[in-house]
């Protein structure tokens, strides 16, 4: 069998010539049952620091600019703008069901939970959006169970293998077990451009004990180069997740500033980039 590629570029219309360019992972499409992407900084109506595709509504930009970048986003995967559920990303690892008394969280009205860094669902009347801007999107699809999940995982959910325990969440609430499930490991940071200190690398090689030595790089003076895809690829498939069901996108966001919105390589000033993840195909 042919070896699927991680992850590919592609380009959705959006009406008027226009179109809008979305991260897509074949090893989901090939579940036959999601709708996903993740976004670029292409294919909005924002401006300045938050141009284009600006996301979130908490980091200064126009609110209607954000709406109508929803509305694009929704366009371009084929799905209800009103089924759009976002987080609370609070760098958590608490996890939680949503279903359709949820779709509009976050971005069509205010949210009612607080503190959620990941969701999962089996209703297929909302689509799941988290954010993000050199953290770490995880992507879960039980194709067994007809379920998914998306989850934040920064350095914080990550050495509380966030991963994990959206599995575990899963479980508890679908039935799902780890080896059915195809995930993703969405862009974000790579090792090269991002550097922790020596308190950070030391619950890294307390969580990690025994394999720190795949995802951490000491550069000396107390600093050090972590691997956050590695050390969630470590999370994922100690979890239980086949390697075979596992895609890791290799896209930095930090080396690719005009692609991708990255809070290291601005310094701050940008937007959010965001996961989208629904039951049904879309488009």
């Amino acid at each position: 069998m042919q070896k699927l590629k991680q992850v590919e570029l592609k380009h959705f219309s959006v009406g008027e010539g226009e179109e809008l360019p979305l991260f897509v992972f074949p090893l989901l499409e090939s579940s036959g049952m999601v709708t996903h992407g993740f976004t670029t900084r292409l294919g909005g109506v924002s401006e300045g620091i938050f141009s284009s595709l600006n996301l979130s509504f908490t980091r200064g930009d126009q609110k209607e600019a954000v709406e109508e970048n929803y509305r694009r986003l929704a366009n371009a995967l084929g799905v209800s703008a009103e089924s759009f559920t976002a987080s609370d990303q609070t760098h958590t690892t608490n996890v939680i069901r949503v279903d359709r008394k949820d779709a509009g969280n976050g971005i069509w009205r205010p949210q009612d939970y607080k503190d959620v860094d990941g969701m999962v669902t089996n209703d297929s009347a909302v689509t799941l959006v988290t954010f993000y801007a050199d953290c770490v999107p995880l992507y879960f699809a039980d194709p067994v169970h007809r379920a998914i999940g998306l989850s934040h995982s920064g350095w914080r959910g990550t050495v509380g293998r966030m991963g994990s325990v959206t599995l575990e969440k899963m479980r508890r609430e679908f039935g799902t077990k780890p080896e059915d499930v195809l995930c993703a490991i969405g862009p974000s940071i790579c090792k090269n451009c991002y550097e922790v200190s020596a308190d950070v690398a030391e619950e890294f090689q307390r969580e990690f004990a025994g394999r720190e030595q795949e995802i951490l790089f000491e550069k000396g003076d107390g600093k050090y180069l972590l691997d956050l895809w590695k050390a969630n690829e470590i999370v994922l498939t100690q979890a239980g997740v086949l390697k075979q069901h596992l895609a890791t996108a290799g896209v930095c966001t930090c080396c690719n500033p005009k692609l991708l919105f990255s809070h290291r390589a601005s310094r701050g000033k940008r937007g959010n980039l965001a996961a989208v993840l629904g039951l049904g195909l879309g488009k």
